[in-house]
């Protein structure tokens, strides 16, 4: 299949529709916190790792980001995220599907997720292990997305140069990331628009996508 040789998924509004979840989650820390979660600021907390996203609230709330503080709200968060995680995690559209035929195909397959272990491994019920060769959480590299760790360390797992990889975005974030490691990035939007990039394909839905169509939009931004 030309040069490509591996796709590399993200989670959260890309293969699983949790987004809406974690905006649940998220509204409701800022309550617990004292405060109100904003569209703004839920927007520029979409796709971000753990520790940004803390970050982010804390700021935009005016508290003080103490370690504790900090720890106190993300074992919050994380036990709130479990228990919605545990009521059933729907996919996004065309989802399973394409994941399946790209399986299939004889591609490597990554999970690349900013998502904590303990909460990406409750997701994997409903995605299914056997359609990752490997996964890398946010909390397994020395820095999430937006950087290119997460990225970086599937290709190096997966013995495959980024450059030989397709990642599948949602988010300004993640697509930043993927650019960043040197992947093509196939970006099917969820909650917030993502900008275009010399080596970003958008496509409004993953619906009807197939093997063909993931190999057009690996040629569309060869040299």
């Amino acid at each position: 299949m030309s040069d490509l040789k591996a796709v590399l998924w993200d989670m959260d509004g890309t293969l699983l529709d949790s987004e809406k979840l974690w905006d649940v989650a998220m509204h409701e820390l800022a309550a617990e916190l004292g405060g109100v979660m904003t569209p703004q600021t839920r927007h520029a907390i979409i796709g971000a790792s753990g520790p940004d996203a803390l970050a982010t609230i804390f700021g935009a709330l005016e508290l003080d980001p103490t370690p504790a503080a900090l720890a106190d709200a993300t074992a919050w968060l994380n036990a709130r995220v479990t228990e919605l995680f545990a009521l059933g995690i729907p996919w996004r559209p065309g989802a399973r599907e394409l994941l399946g035929v790209v399986r299939d195909s004889g591609l490597r397959t990554a999970l690349v997720t900013n998502t904590e272990r303990e909460l990406a491994e409750q997701a994997l019920n409903t995605l299914g292990r056997e359609h990752f060769h490997v996964t890398v959480c946010g909390d397994e590299v020395p820095a999430g997305k937006p950087q290119p760790d997460p990225y970086l360390r599937a290709a190096e797992l997966l013995g495959i140069a980024p450059e030989h990889c397709l990642a599948v975005e949602d988010s300004p974030t993640g697509a930043a990331a993927a650019e960043a490691a040197g992947a093509v990035v196939l970006v099917v939007p969820c909650e917030v628009p993502v900008p275009t990039g010399p080596r970003r394909v958008h496509r409004e839905s993953l619906h009807g996508l197939g093997e063909d169509d993931l190999m057009s939009v690996w040629r569309s931004v060869q040299p």
